[in-house]
Parts: C-alpha cells; sequence; structure tokens
C-alpha cells in the first residue's frame, strides 16, 4: 500500500486521520507543524501522498504544498475549517489536487485517498500511443519525454496541467466543457470541485505566457478550447 504524510497541528485530527489510513492498510508519516512536514517529505521520497492542514504554525499548509510541487507532483489533499472560496482557489494555485472543509467526513476522505492513488497523478499516462508530439505555433509537447516548450523555452507543467495542455492541443478547435476535463483528466469518481479545472487553467496560462494569451481560449458558457 502507499506512504502518506498527514500534517495537522491539531492532534486529534491528525490520529483520527492516521488510524483510517492505517486500517486501509497504508503507512502514515506524521508531522505537528509545517516546518515538520517538509523535513518529513523530504526525507521520504517514496511519499504517495499528502495530507496537509492549511492552518499550521511555523510554515502553513499552502507553503508546504508549494514546497512540495518544487520538486515532486505527488497527489496533494489540503484540509482546512476555511470554506470560503479565495482559500481554495489559493489551494490549487499552490499545486493541491483536492481540498477538504472541515469538519469532514473521514469515509469520504478516505475514499477521495483512494482515488488520487489509484490515478497515480505522479505516473505519466499516454492517452495514444500512435500521437507522440504536437507542435502548434511555437508550442512543442512530447508525450514520451513528457516535455513541453514554447519558441524553444522548458516549461515546467504538473501531470495535470500537462494532461490538460495534451487533450486541448490534440484536439485543435475543439470546445471542452469543464465537467468534460474534470471526467477526463481526473476520472468520473473525482469528488471534488468543478472550479479546480479553472484553477489549473489559469497555472497553464501563467506558465505559458504570451502563448496561452493568444492561443487557449476560454469559451464562456461553454469550456476551453486551443485554437491554432
Amino acid at each position: 500500500m502507499a506512504k502518506i504524510l498527514v500534517a495537522d497541528d491539531e492532534e486529534l485530527i491528525r490520529k483520527l486521520i492516521s488510524d483510517c489510513l492505517e486500517k486501509e492498510g497504508h503507512t502514515v508519516i506524521a508531522a505537528e507543524d509545517g516546518e515538520q512536514a517538509v523535513k518529513k517529505f523530504n526525507g521520504n521520497p517514496d511519499i504517495s501522498l499528502a495530507l496537509i492542514d492549511i492552518m499550521m504554525p511555523i510554515l502553513d499548509g499552502w507553503q508546504v504544498c508549494r514546497h512540495i510541487r518544487k520538486t515532486s507532483s505527488v497527489p496533494i489533499i489540503l484540509i482546512s475549517a476555511r470554506s470560503q472560496d479565495f482559500d481554495q482557489i489559493i489551494g490549487f494555485e499552490s499545486g493541491a489536487d483536492d481540498y477538504v472543509t472541515k469538519p469532514f467526513s473521514l469515509v469520504v476522505l478516505m475514499r477521495r485517498v483512494n482515488a488520487l492513488l489509484q490515478r497515480g497523478r505522479h505516473v505519466p499516462v499516454r492517452e495514444d500511443d500512435s500521437q507522440k508530439s504536437v507542435e502548434i505555433d511555437g508550442l512543442f509537447m512530447d508525450f514520451i519525454g513528457y516535455v513541453v516548450k514554447v519558441n524553444g523555452e522548458e516549461k515546467s507543467l504538473t501531470n495535470k496541467e500537462f494532461k490538460i495542455l495534451k487533450k486541448l492541443c490534440t484536439n485543435p478547435g475543439r470546445i471542452f466543457t469543464r465537467e468534460q476535463l474534470l471526467d477526463e483528466i481526473w476520472g468520473s469518481d473525482y469528488l471534488g470541485e468543478v472550479r479546480t479545472v479553472d484553477s489549473h487553467m489559469n497555472r497553464i496560462r501563467m506558465k505559458l505566457g504570451d502563448w496561452a494569451t493568444q492561443h487557449l481560449l476560454t469559451v464562456y458558457g461553454a469550456g476551453y478550447r486551443v485554437e491554432p
């Protein structure tokens, strides 16, 4: 089974989550604050998923999430007592895959954990072996090497961002709704918010700069498309 990082400064919540994960057969690495979470993540390269509370001392969950995203694309679930859209958007922009609001159901949390582990976010998945790459007006995607370049400059995309861009670039001109992208990239059993698609799209646009401004279009009331 998986090795999972659980970071929460509330001992009771940390223990409840850890006990549930261990009953599922997982190994838990527990951390009491953000600094400890970073150290334990760095010291355990085989961690497969991280459950991180936002409001922790020393380093908050957003900071921990951004640290992990510098070197890893393992799935991250943020946990918070704050349910405002703004907090969730920051979470997704920090690189989180899912966001759980306290109080939460442990049964539902375990389903979300298992769904992310089954999809293996950190393992690149090729949708179509017959097409090895695509090039559109200065953007080049190598599906085998998992490389994205804009005018020769390599860009660093997460697994989900790469899959979204690949889906759009291999179907130029076609509009994909948020629901379609959510089902195809996250899977039909995903229990999170549809707005996660928008957050990932915003990060792709920031990383691709002018190319995205010209070619990665929002079709209001419909979805997204790449226009050559």
